[in-house]
Order: structure tokens, then sequence, then C-alpha cells
């Protein structure tokens, strides 16, 4: 049985999807203007984390994700230039290139990360003319106005804006600085759809002249058209909680007149040394940043399974040196069982893929499960451990399977078992296969993996 914590309740909840045959899942995507950083990329793990244990749980996924190609301005408060637009102009390139360009590096780092892509991942350009519809039913609807510089959604008609991050609205207001727009009836009203200044590049034609749309009408609409208007699970960053999240709840329910989404699913902060990551501190890093300092990405990956996803995560590169030492020792460790002959009692097994659901489907205890695999890779050589390790995998998702010992030549070996190599070989051409096969197994007691090939004998170390 899943529990998820529900930001919305704020407590672990059963997960119980509206159809137990398939979940429906919507995850808010990256701004497609720079390169997505590893603080980015820790939610999107978190996202694909989600994904495996269900699909592990036997629930078939329809999942979405948007990528934001318009509409994000500077400011979630709907202040500052667009960052699709000022990236292009930075870059001296159009938004288009600008957008393609990123969004083929964010899915690359995708697939170095071992990340899988949600079913659906939809663009907000290729859908503008839904954004129209839903910002034209909110207007009818008397959820929003329009104004000299865009159609604005009223958050005083929406009786329940707050419940996501409990913020008491009347004290917001209250409490607020003079608005930098006037025409504004509360100050925390936001954009659902901006007019463009004839000199702004990304432009649409709208019933309110040519404009863009506002970031947060970009998930209520595609989330809805894809999911429906009730769906299952929605994922980001705790970042979203306060304007972005609260944002599409108030426009998903003031459209559909109903509760939109079961369970509001957040991942925490990464911080750099303990400090916030900032690019004016020099500490943005990028998943080919870490590769140039010698990390593979599944190094980052390994990093980020040792915290729960709803913890703050310190990054640093002590951290990611440890990381590295110990995702190399499992590797060896799971690939030490792969050729073993030997068997591990059934109930053994069993024990410990129950340990491994337990925590799973306890809010994704990926920490404990870590735990679990690396107390079964401790066991006795043996293939039943191996395979173990393998369905773990699923979730855990380090490629386990892929590890490959580099071949090592006999002058790298030690003198001990260069000596038990001789004696097998020996062995073997005076058809001595009981005293060939005990050496073997004497060389794989210290350490060491053997093959016989056409060239001579391949070592590997375990």
């Amino acid at each position: 049985m899943l529990n998820l914590y529900n930001t919305l309740t704020r407590k672990k909840e059963e997960f119980v999807p509206l159809n137990e045959k398939k979940v429906t899942m919507y995850s808010c995507g990256p701004t497609v203007y720079s390169y997505a950083h590893i603080g980015n990329m820790r939610t999107y793990i978190f996202m694909d984390l989600l994904r495996r244990v269900l699909k592990y749980d036997g629930f078939k996924i329809k999942g979405v994700m948007n990528i934001t190609d318009v509409g994000h301005l500077q400011s979630d408060a709907d202040e500052g230039e667009d960052k699709m637009e000022k990236a292009a102009k930075k870059e001296k390139k159009t938004p288009w290139e600008i957008a393609e360009y990123y969004t083929n590096v964010f899915f690359d780092d995708l697939q170095k990360l071992n990340i899988g892509k949600p079913e659906i991942i939809a663009k907000a350009t290729e859908h503008i003319d839904d954004m129209i519809k839903y910002v034209e039913k909110l207007i009818e609807l008397g959820y929003a106005y329009e104004t000299s510089d865009g159609i604005y959604y009223d958050i005083s008609k929406f009786k329940n804006y707050g419940q996501l991050s409990r913020l008491n609205l009347d004290e917001q207001i209250a409490g607020a600085r003079v608005e930098v727009n006037p025409e504004k009836r509360n100050p925390y009203d936001f954009a659902v759809w901006k007019k463009a200044p004839k000199e702004h590049i990304m432009q649409w034609p709208s019933p309110w002249g040519m404009g863009y749309p506002g970031w947060h009408i970009e998930c209520s609409t595609m989330s809805i058209k894809y999911l429906g208007q009730h769906f299952d699970i929605h994922t980001g960053g705790v970042d979203h909680i306060p304007v972005h999240h609260e944002n599409e709840i108030a426009q998903n329910e003031a459209i559909t007149g109903k509760k939109s989404v079961n369970y509001w699913c957040h991942g925490e902060f990464m911080l750099v040394n303990n400090g916030k990551m900032s690019k004016s501190l020099g500490n943005v890093y990028t998943v080919s940043d870490l590769e140039k300092k010698g990390y593979e990405p599944l190094v980052y990956r390994y990093f980020c399974l040792n915290a729960h996803y709803r913890n703050k995560l310190n990054f640093t590169f002590e951290g990611m040196d440890g990381a590295k030492t110990s995702y190399n020792r499992l590797l060896q460790q799971v690939y030490a069982h792969k050729n073993s002959n030997a068997v591990t009692d059934k109930e053994v097994i069993d024990g410990y893929l129950n340990e491994f659901r337990e925590a799973i489907d306890d809010d994704l205890n990926l920490p404990l499960a870590l735990g679990v695999l690396w107390k079964a890779v401790k066991e006795p050589k043996s293939k039943d451990i191996y395979n173990l390790a393998i369905e773990m995998d699923k979730v855990f998702g380090l490629r386990l399977d892929e590890y490959k010992p580099a071949p090592q030549t006999l002058a790298d070996v030690p003198e001990e078992v260069q000596k038990l190599i001789e004696l097998r070989k020996e062995a073997k051409a005076n058809k001595d296969w009981a005293n060939a096969d005990k050496y073997r197994n004497e060389i794989t007691a210290l350490g060491y993996q053997i093959k016989d090939t056409k060239e001579g004998v391949e070592v590997t170390k375990i």
C-alpha cells in the first residue's frame, strides 16, 4: 500500500487513484531559456522515482510534463521581461532557436540521469489557442478582468485562495507594498494573458489584441486538456507552492467548479555548501559541469538517493566524492554476485524484498530502501542476490545491470593471483579439470574473476 505526503493536507495519505488501472500525473517542466541546474534535476529525479514506484506497484501512468517556451516572466509576480525573450536578446537568437537548443539539452540531461520522460510532453507555444479559450472562460465566469496591459485573475473571487500554501489572504493584502500596477484590483492578482508591445518578439492574436499567455495558465490548460478536470497527482519543486501551484488551483477550480488534483507532491530545495544556489555566488552547476569534474551523471543520481525527497539536500563536492566511491563499490558488489552458481534461501530474498517494498511505499523512503540493497549485497555470493539487486534497480534507476568491470592485464594483478592463473592453465592442459576448478575458485576468493578468450585469460577485479 503506497502512502504519499500530500502538501494540500500536510500529511501522508494512502494513495488511491481515481481509476484503479491508470494514474494521471502532471509534472511542472522546465522553462527552456537556459541550462537546467542540478537543483532542478533533483526535482526531476524525484518525479522519476515516483513514477518508478507507481509502476513497481503495478500502476500504469498517463503522465504529462510541460515545456515552458513562452510566458514565464522574470518575476513570478508578473514583473520584468519574458525569460525566453530576454535570453533571445542576450544570445542574439530567436526565442524558438533558444527553446529548441535548451529543450534538447534538457532531454539529454534526463537521459544521462536515467530519468524517464512522461508519456506526453506539452509545449506551451503549441497550446496558445487552448489557453485563450481558458482565459475567455475565466472572464465569462467573473474570475478575470481586463486592464491596459493584460487580463488578470481576481483572487478575491476565489474563496479558497491560499489553501495549498496556507497563506492568509487578508493578511497578505493588508501587508502588501504600494501596488506597481494601479489597475489591478488586488495586489496579488496575477496575469493570465499579457498584452504585448509591438517590439515584443513572441506574440499571438487574441480577443484582447496581440499578446502572450501568463505562465500559470499554461499548466492549467495543458493539465486539464490531457488529464481531465480531475486528476491524481501534481508534482514540482517546493518553490512552486506559494505562487505557481496556488494560482493553478485557483484557475483550475474556477473553470471546473470542483477539486482538480488529489495529491500535490513537492521536492525540497537543494543547498550548496549549506547555502543558496545562486549565479551571483558562482555555485550553480549543471550535469555537464559535474561531468567535466569527473563525476558520471549516475553518481549524482546516487547522491540524491541518499536523502529523502522532502528533506533539503546539501550539495558539496566532498559529498559527491563519497557518492562516487559508494556507487562504484555498489556496482562491484552487485556484479560479484552475477556469475555465482550458489543459491540464497527464498525466505532471505523475500525478506529483503518486503523491507524494500515497505520503504518505497512509505512516501518514497529511498534512503532506507538503498540501505536494504546494501545489506543484501553483503550476503554470500549468489545469482539470486544479483537478480534481487536488479529487481530493486527498477526503482533506483542506477543501471546496475550495465556494469562491466574493466579487464586487467596479468601485470596489474597480485603475484598470488598470477601464480594461480598459471597453475590453472597447467591443470587445463593436463585435462585436470578438478584442480582447474579449484584454482578458479581460489582466484575468485581473492577478489578476481577470470574468463577464457581466444587471446588468453581475461582478468577482472570483482
